[in-house]
């Protein structure tokens, strides 16, 4: 399975935004365009119920989950549900579902029988973790809560035959959670995919994926800052120290929350968007994440508690970026070593070689043209520039001119 994966590209879908309907229905409409965009796996955020006491705006948000066995009605039935999974299967993709298990909503359905599940007050009430008013926490002593949330998540892979989980802010469970809900899934299906939303090395015990935080925030700063790229190759260093090799994370330009809350990519990156997105898809130990309307381009902030619907094209702007981008990953060697190159202070250079496979991956970090040049005895014979399809040939010099925050990628032909 980590071979695979090594090789995938996850796609996270917002089903309310998604289209008009906002239902799963209308969602898999997309499917084929996806498979055809060189989707793996798509990730749903949460399918679940919400809850209505003290929910945030008309619809409330995602993760105030009422019922973890159960569909949010604004996205169809759990036929529905089946029939997309079907259908993501018949198109050789594979589908994990967003887990909250840290809380739930106010009127979760456990509320009623099984209060002792939830923190409460001192007062009795129940208890709302951080500044989070819609929903409660759930205790993480309480083993029959931890039981029934891992049930629930049987219950999926069992009836639906999903391919694993997201799992919401993970670390706010306990550890010796995951490995057991793991363990316990994967006697109904093995090989189920397990991205964590953390940072925390330790959470590999459980999981397949972590989150590549630290790369998407220092990234913006650079973007804002008048720094060295120096500084953005220290950062992915101190990222990958202490993981084990062979560990996966998350790279992403954009995401739900990201979106929503701190500005859309072209706020965060301005013109650098779609560099910061080849590397994603190049650097060896990521896993690229492509968020909903990314390819359209979507440029503005999505609701996150209202209707919000994403406008389509017949034919996304970004298809064929991303397209070329999932196709040549596919094709990358997978335990490449990566060199990085000095090519000046603001073009980020790295070179991935394994065998006979070279590659070169160059992203000029500067808000003007520039020409990239530097010495590499590897780089002899006939090499291909991938976006352009044009074949050059070179003896231990490689040059080229790149425009203000343009890209290239170089393979040995």
């Amino acid at each position: 399975m980590l071979h695979e994966l090594k090789r995938s590209v996850i796609y996270e879908v917002n089903v309310r935004q998604y289209t008009t309907e906002g239902t799963f229905k209308a969602f898999s409409e997309h499917l084929p365009r996806l498979k055809a965009m060189g989707i793996d796996i798509i990730w749903l955020m949460p399918i679940h119920p919400i809850g209505k006491i003290n929910r945030k705006g008309s619809l409330g948000s995602y993760y105030s989950i009422s019922n973890h066995q159960d569909i949010n009605p604004e996205f169809g039935d759990k036929e529905d549900f089946r029939t997309l999974v079907q259908a993501i299967h018949q198109l050789g993709m594979k589908v994990i579902i967003d887990w909250v298990a840290n809380h739930a909503a106010w009127d979760h359905v456990w509320t009623i029988h099984h209060p002792e599940y939830f923190v409460h007050e001192s007062n009795g009430q129940f208890h709302s973790p951080y500044d989070w008013t819609d929903v409660i926490q759930l205790d993480h002593h309480c083993q029959q809560a931890h039981e029934a949330m891992r049930e629930s998540m049987c219950y999926w892979v069992r009836e639906f035959d999903i391919d694993g989980f997201r799992a919401d802010l993970a670390h706010l469970t306990p550890l010796h959670y995951w490995i057991q809900a793991r363990g316990q899934c994967e006697t109904i299906k093995s090989d189920l995919i397990w991205l964590a939303e953390t940072e925390d090395a330790t959470f590999y015990e459980a999981f397949d994926i972590v989150y590549a935080w630290k790369w998407m925030h220092e990234t913006e700063h650079f973007c804002k800052q008048d720094w060295s790229v120096n500084h953005l190759i220290q950062v992915l260093k101190e990222q990958n120290n202490p993981y084990p090799q062979e560990a996966l994370q998350l790279y992403f330009t954009t995401n739900h929350d990201e979106n929503s809350w701190n500005g859309t990519e072209y706020e965060k990156y301005g013109t650098f968007a779609e560099a910061l997105a080849v590397f994603s898809f190049f650097y060896p130990s990521s896993l690229p994440l492509i968020y909903s309307g990314q390819e359209i381009p979507n440029q503005r902030r999505l609701a996150f508690f209202e209707k919000d619907a994403l406008s389509w094209e017949q034919q996304p702007a970004l298809h064929n970026f991303y397209h070329q981008l999932t196709t040549y990953r596919k094709q990358n060697p997978v335990d490449a070593q990566i060199d990085f190159i000095d090519a000046g202070d603001k073009v980020l250079v790295f070179r991935l070689h394994a065998d006979n496979q070279l590659l070169y991956v160059m992203l000029n970090m500067n808000a003007h043209e520039t020409r990239v040049k530097f010495n590499d005895e590897l780089a002899n014979g006939e090499m291909m520039e991938l976006f352009k399809g044009v074949t050059f040939h070179f003896q231990g010099v490689i040059e080229s001119t790149l425009p203000a925050a343009g890209y290239s990628v170089i393979i040995k032909a």
